[in-house]
């Protein structure tokens, strides 16, 4: 007798769906049930993996259900609290074994019939396939973090011009192999990505208003995430710190020059209204008490991510796991 697994690698192309949870009891039945239906009718669909990241409605309940309806492709994966989306698909790429996975994201916003079109293109001989859309649905606050998001990423990561690091991608199995070698506590998955292949394609996809909810990324999520962007991937940060340093102290120089030839010529462009000495003090130590600030909190910031990472931080804890098999 022929298995479901055995049926569907003899039709080719095996597509594991990863799925980050949080908060989605409303959708995340209804989205599993939805690509259950959408790819297994087209014989292209190995596994589903669910991580619950912590959520704090009753979405353990409803994805444990789902995985129970779907027992044969549904794997569930629960973590003992709330990690962050890029820690969750870090923990679901950990259970990938089929030949590429596609993450899509528990709201709707990409329907599940659009990843056909993103493992067509992953065919084409590319590492990874961002969708890209003609129209976003969504926020205004959301398409301003992703604007400087896309330009801070061109700088620190040279992430090809044009290209949008959308969530909803689809990655080779091969790829996955090196970016779950990285075992820090602070993943930033495009960045991983960026440093791994060159070979990056992209394909227009339909995108849609959210059901219900709101966006998770809040700001201070979103500005976590572009500090494990500038830490994590980059020294470019610590770099522009020797540049601006360098910078202060030849304005500095400057400065000494002016006021050498105010002293000998008399004062020019500036009215010295006020005590000798006092605006330039004033003005020096201020500057260069917040510059100095700023330096020191940069450097900290990379000593204490060092520092938790050699502490081994986890970058995720599970819970519990249902149908996952063993872990690669």
């Amino acid at each position: 007798m022929i298995t479901h697994r055995e049926m569907h690698s003899q039709r080719g192309h095996r597509i594991t769906v990863l799925i980050p949870v949080y908060n989605s009891a409303e959708t995340i039945g209804r989205l599993v049930d939805n690509v259950v239906e959408t790819l297994g009718s087209a014989g292209n669909l190995w596994e589903i993996i669910l991580v619950n990241d912590g959520s704090v409605d009753n979405s353990h309940e409803v994805a444990l259900a789902a995985s129970e309806r779907h027992q044969d492709v549904v794997k569930y994966i629960n973590l003992m609290r709330n990690f962050g989306e890029h820690n969750a698909v870090m923990c679901g790429l950990q259970f990938v074994t089929g030949d590429s996975v596609t993450i899509i994201d528990d709201d709707f916003q990409n329907p599940p019939s659009e990843i056909l079109k993103l493992v067509k293109k992953l065919s084409e001989g590319y590492d990874v396939v961002y969708s890209y859309y003609s129209e976003k649905h969504h926020s205004a606050f959301r398409n301003l973090g992703s604007a400087f998001n896309d330009m801070v990423t061109a700088v620190l990561l040279k992430k090809p011009r044009g290209l949008y690091l959308s969530s909803f991608k689809t990655i080779d199995a091969a790829l996955v192999q090196f970016i779950t070698r990285y075992d820090g506590p602070y993943p930033y998955i495009d960045g991983l990505i960026l440093r791994s292949t060159t070979r990056i394609g992209q394909q227009l996809c339909q995108h849609d208003d959210r059901e219900t909810g709101k966006s998770n990324y809040t700001l201070r999520k979103l500005v976590r995430l572009w500090i494990n962007m500038f830490t994590g991937f980059s020294v470019l940060p610590l770099r522009l710190t020797s540049y601006l340093g360098i910078l202060v102290s030849f304005c500095s120089m400057m400065m000494a020059v002016y006021f050498v030839f105010a002293r000998l010529f008399g004062p020019f462009f500036i009215d010295h209204n006020i005590p000798a000495g006092w605006a330039s003090t004033i003005v020096a130590i201020t500057f260069f008490s917040g510059l100095q600030l700023v330096m020191l909190g940069m450097i900290g910031e990379y000593l204490g991510r060092l520092f938790l990472t050699i502490n081994s931080t986890p970058q995720f804890l599970i819970r519990q796991t249902y149908r996952t098999g063993e872990r690669k």
